[in-house]
This record gives C-alpha cells, structure tokens and sequence, in this order.
C-alpha cells in the first residue's frame, strides 16, 4: 500500500503506510498522528455532521503552533461508528483544501 500523509504548510500532521479509503477521504489511525515534537494542536470543535450509514461525525480545529495558525473544523471522525462503517473507528480524516493529503 502507498504511503499517506496530511500536511499544514511543513508540518506534518499524520503518515501512515496503512490507512481506510472511503468515499475518497483517507482516514488515518489515530497512532498516525504525529505530534510527539508538540507542533499543533487538536482542540474539539462545536461542529458534527450526521452519515446514514456511518453514523455522527465529530470535528477538530487544528492549530499550528509555528505558525500561530487555527483551521476551523480541518478535521473529523467516528467516536461510536455504525457497523458499516466499523473499518474508520479509530481512525481521523483531514479535509481537503484544508490540509495537504496526500499519497504515492
């Protein structure tokens, strides 16, 4: 499988050489993340949106701290996913446009 990541800028947010597709969005698990340096921020955003068939979304702001950057609701996942959708438990998605996802 091809290695994935999600970038702000230099900083990288998450890499993973195994990850969940769906719909086009690449989950990453959360053992990808990859503050261990204390380069950004997860912070728990108001925001959640509702899948039928995976269930409620909950949403992060992610904040840069080089930079001093916040980007509203950049990220999301599945705290209790529906059993279809059980594969992405575990595991956060980044929105494009927001942050750099890519893989090769």
């Amino acid at each position: 499988m091809p290695h994935a990541t999600a970038k702000i800028g230099d900083t990288i947010i998450a890499e993973a050489d195994k990850w969940e597709s769906v719909e086009g969005n690449v989950y990453f698990p959360r053992s990808s993340l990859k503050n261990s340096a204390g380069t950004f921020d997860l912070i728990q955003s108001d925001a959640s949106t509702f899948c039928p068939w995976k269930g409620t979304a909950s949403y992060y702001d992610i904040a840069v701290k080089e930079t001093g950057t916040i980007i509203s609701d950049a990220a999301w996942y599945y705290a209790e996913p529906y059993e279809a959708a059980k594969n992405i438990g575990g595991h956060v998605a980044f929105y494009k446009g927001k942050v750099d996802v890519a893989v090769e």
